[in-house]
């Protein structure tokens, strides 16, 4: 089944704690935010996710949105593109788009 018609399964919000740095700027944790991802695409797309790549500085800003690289068994290379939905930094995965397959 197409990864894309199955993120309906993972759409589900997504707690990830927060983390404070500097200037009273609050930014997702990048690394419970990679291995959520990863724990939950892993169940709903009942394949491997070899890896998750997010980046470390997105301020909490509800409905504003970001990516993570995935990386699926056997090289498959997808972007997770996450929504900020509240205060609380709960994101949702609201798409899932293959990029690029590795050795084809």
């Amino acid at each position: 089944m197409n990864l894309v018609k199955r993120l309906g399964a993972i759409a589900g919000a997504v707690s990830i704690a927060l983390l404070a740095v500097g200037c009273g700027e609050t930014v997702i944790d990048a690394t419970k935010t990679e291995e959520a991802l990863q724990a939950n695409l892993s169940k709903s797309l009942e394949t491997k996710v070899s890896a998750v790549d997010c980046p470390t500085d997105v301020e909490v800003e509800p409905k504003a949105t970001f990516t993570c690289s995935v990386e699926l068994a056997g090289g498959k290379k997808e972007t997770a593109t996450l929504r900020i939905l509240n205060e609380d930094a709960d994101v949702s995965v609201v798409r899932l788009s293959g990029t690029s397959q590795q050795g084809q």
